[in-house]
């Protein structure tokens, strides 16, 4: 059955890609831990190399390794990975290089380096689609690819058929209101920033696409519960107990700072590879402190 607006609904963890200690590889026994501990607490899916993933690091036999591999860890949840290419064929190979990896559908991001107009970004979309047999979420992230959709935008790709939902990775709050005005009937629109997720499941986002979600996919899922069922009190003090990990696991370039996180609970994740580094002494210290306050996340029951 292919995957609808319907099915983008809960939490989908935009998940590292954890290689070997010297970087080398990517550590398969690892990710597939790592996907299964998300499914175990409840995930609706996993969303690999995205940003999160280090997408532009991997190769493209590894982005294909790493999707085949959260299927094969995923028992039947879908996987959404990111597809982050610069140029439209770069982009529509790996869409096709993921599909017979066992892809549920894809997480494509807005064109950017040489970024087009409203209409150009649209007729992207639909171009893409029509290349690679498998649902497409929009990835809207403009503070990397200094390009956003308009809520108007939106709507007429959801009426191409050329999208399902998207993952709203913006601080822009109007914006987002336009868009569920707008689009939210017609597209699933997911959240992909923690410290608005509370707010925007209350305006109507369906779920989220959360990174912090690889240590605590429990916690975040209480979070959209409480947002979903109306107690906003309960979604946002839940939402608050996680701002100091927040706050140092975003301190520098994401997944910098995420990874050393996972190895300080005992979550093997690895280095990341260049051109992101390993956290800063302050940063560290920031990371020692959140997880002394938070605490590491209760083993997930299989």
């Amino acid at each position: 059955m292919s995957l609808t607006k319907q099915d983008l609904n809960g939490l989908f963890t935009a998940i590292i890609t954890p290689f070997t200690k010297d970087g080398s590889a990517v550590d398969y026994d690892a990710l597939k831990a790592l996907v299964s501990y998300q499914i175990a607490n409840g995930a609706a899916g996993v969303v690999p190399i995205g940003g999160t993933g280090e997408y532009p690091a991997l190769s493209r036999a590894e982005r294909a390794g790493v999707v085949s591999a959260c299927v094969e860890a995923a028992e039947g949840r879908p996987v959404m990975p990111g597809v982050l290419s610069t140029g439209f064929h770069d982009a529509v190979d790996a869409g096709k290089d993921f599909s017979a990896a066992g892809a549920a559908g894809v997480m494509l991001v807005t064109p950017y380096y040489a970024p087009g107009t409203q209409d150009g970004m649209r007729e992207y979309f639909r171009n893409y689609r029509d290349a690679v047999d498998l649902p497409v979420m929009a990835y809207e992230i403009p503070r990397r690819t200094g390009v956003a959709f308009k809520a108007e935008t939106l709507a007429g790709m959801a009426e191409d058929g050329s999208i399902i939902g998207m993952k709203y990775s913006s601080y822009d709050m109007p914006e987002f209101i336009s868009v569920m005005n707008l689009a939210g009937d017609k597209i699933a629109v997911l959240s992909g920033e923690e410290p608005l997720f509370a707010t925007h499941v209350s305006l109507g986002a369906t779920g989220g696409v959360l990174a912090s979600a690889n240590v605590y996919p429990a916690h975040w899922i209480k979070v959209f519960d409480a947002a979903r069922s109306g107690d906003m009190a309960t979604a946002v003090k839940l939402q608050h107990e996680m701002d100091l990990v927040l706050k140092n696991v975003f301190a520098e370039t994401n997944p910098g700072p995420l990874k050393a996180y996972m190895e300080m609970v005992g979550m093997a994740a690895g280095p990341v590879r260049t051109p992101l580094s390993s956290p800063s002494a302050e940063t560290m210290e920031g990371l020692k402190a959140a997880l002394a306050s938070v605490g590491a996340p209760e083993k997930a029951v299989a």
